[in-house]
């Protein structure tokens, strides 16, 4: 099966197990998406939502975390891994959007990058759960590991997974893409023992006797 016709049978296999890919990081703004998805590094989205209930309930605007002492923010997210570099990405992030973006979240992959703790996946999710544009595929350790289980990629670097995919796959389903790879991976094609008995896609994944 050729690359672009496999990529959209897996695209069209899973969104029948998965109807309505998006994050499962909970937010309304864009800003408590960019909060949400720095956050999430190397820790789950579950904690990451317990966390943000209280938090975006403390914090109303881009303001407030500028303005909270940095000691306080570390504390609000003290259960969170990495929250001492998490709180200070957040809170100059905070003050870089109010100097240099009229206090909005940029929507270009550029200027979200240029914020730090923001590189390209967290740039990805936030231009398409909070803006709704495909510039990118997001790649989390999921995609990673599904995209190569699945013969999409022969590359370990996420920049090159990702070039990877958006060269076979419609832009239209670059944010679906992610998010569908992200829910199988979590919940059959898990990272110690994929679940090749349950999985949709079993027929057409070259991993499927691992």
């Amino acid at each position: 099966m050729h690359s672009k016709d496999k990529i959209k049978e897996i695209v069209r296999r899973l969104k029948k197990e998965y109807p309505r890919p998006k994050t499962a990081l909970s937010f309304k703004t864009p800003f408590e998406l960019l909060v949400a998805t720095i956050l999430s590094a190397q820790t789950t989205d579950v904690h990451v939502n317990k966390v943000t209930a209280s938090l975006f309930k403390k914090y109303k605007s881009v303001k407030d975390y500028a303005d909270v002492p940095l000691e306080v923010l570390r504390k609000d997210i003290s259960s969170i891994n990495f929250y001492n570099n998490k709180a200070k990405n957040i809170q100059t992030s905070a003050n870089m959007i109010i100097e240099r973006f009229n206090s909005t979240v940029p929507n270009t992959m550029d200027d979200l990058t240029s914020l730090p703790g923001v590189a390209r996946k967290t740039a990805n999710i936030v231009l398409s759960d909070a803006y709704g544009i495909n510039q990118g595929i997001a790649v989390d350790t999921h995609v990673k590991r599904l995209s190569i289980r699945l013969g999409l990629t022969n590359h370990e670097d996420p920049v090159k997974i990702e070039r990877d995919l958006m060269e076979i796959t419609p832009k239209g389903e670059w944010a679906n893409l992610s998010h569908l790879l992200i829910f199988h991976g979590r919940k059959i094609c898990q990272a110690k023992k994929p679940n090749h008995g349950e999985c949709v896609l079993r027929d057409i994944c070259p991993s499927r006797d691992i």
